[in-house]
């Protein structure tokens, strides 16, 4: 009996998409690109050249491609913009589409401590100064945006302790926007995430239902340098020069869950500051659905995943009921 057109059309479509499986793969949560990098000098400083790396997807010929800048820990002293594991990280989302970049900046606290004998206000002069680098390389990309075929009103701000307490800070504090009264990006600019590895906030008062954006949190809950709750950086005693209390990721995914805005908390019980690091290699699952859904589809979502029994006990450290 002779088969209808219709079915034959459908027989080539389906043996089509076997033959290719990318046809079945979509752009931002499937890995279909090969990459390119390329540095740029985004600043020149009058004693220092910052430069960024750009990761870009070949074949993804789209021109408004959404963009991923990362900011490295170090202590503000030290740490690269191109270490093995963050290549391997940065490579892996180039090849889902997006295009990512990896930046430098000023390590202001080179050669110096920044634990509980730097003066607070040294730390929050490094949180800005850091933001305003931030606020160079979005402006550097802004200004390339038509040649590397990006999106800047969908670029999501990702880093790693020094660097996620760097983005926090970018995204949510304004005044890290303007260096020596000069405005570095315009009132109206938003970031379209930020993605923090162990980060927190020197105020919850820069979070409000007008600053609110999709907030990805990585966090062990017995970090003991950036708190996971409601604490003192590096767990400084009052009366310590730097004695600065801080506010985490829990403390944080409240105010946002009050304001009824989107979060995606991952939560590592007993983990500690190693966590600052480790999503880079153990959840790009996590990291790619947050950008995918939060980001692009900008769906409202409030997640809390718990990583259970990452470690030894830490009774030093506040214990939240999900942990016990």
């Amino acid at each position: 009996m002779h088969q209808p057109a219709i079915s034959t059309f459908f027989l080539i479509f389906i043996s089509s998409i076997v033959a290719n499986p990318s046809l079945a793969q979509e752009r931002y949560l499937d890995s279909l690109f090969s990459v390119r990098m390329e540095t740029f000098t985004y600043a020149q400083k009058p004693d220092e050249t910052l430069d960024m790396d750009v990761y870009m997807p070949q074949e993804n010929s789209e021109t408004q491609r959404p963009v991923l800048l990362y900011v490295h820990g170090g202590g503000f002293s030290g740490g690269q913009r191109n270490g093995e594991r963050g290549n391997r990280f940065f490579r892996q989302l180039a090849q889902k589409g997006y295009v990512v970049a990896t930046m430098s900046y000023t390590l202001t606290m080179k050669g110096k401590s920044f634990s509980c004998d730097q003066p607070t206000p040294n730390k929050i002069k490094t949180f800005r100064a850091v933001g305003n680098d931030i606020a160079r390389a979005t402006q550097f990309l802004n200004s390339k945006s038509t040649e590397l075929g990006i999106d800047t009103t969908q670029l999501v701000l990702a880093g790693s302790s020094a660097g996620a307490e760097a983005v926090l800070h970018a995204a949510y504090w304004s005044e890290t926007r303007v260096a020596e009264g000069t405005s570095l990006l315009s009132e109206t600019f938003r970031y379209a995430g930020v993605i923090s590895m162990a980060g927190a906030l020197v105020s919850l008062d820069w979070v409000t239902a007008e600053s609110a954006i999709p907030t990805q949190l990585f966090h062990g809950t017995c970090d003991n340098l950036v708190p996971y709750g409601e604490a003192s950086h590096h767990y400084c005693q009052v009366g310590e020069p730097g004695y600065m209390p801080l506010y985490g990721p829990e403390a944080i995914t409240d105010k946002l869950r009050e304001l009824g805005k989107s979060y995606y908390l991952y939560t590592v019980c007993r983990g500690r500051h190693e966590w600052a690091g480790r999503p880079l290699a153990n959840n790009v699952a996590e990291i790619t659905d947050f950008l995918y859904h939060d980001v692009l589809q900008q769906q409202k979502r409030q997640i809390h995943t718990i990583q259970a029994s990452a470690g030894d006990d830490c009774p030093d450290y506040p214990v939240f009921n999900y942990c016990e």
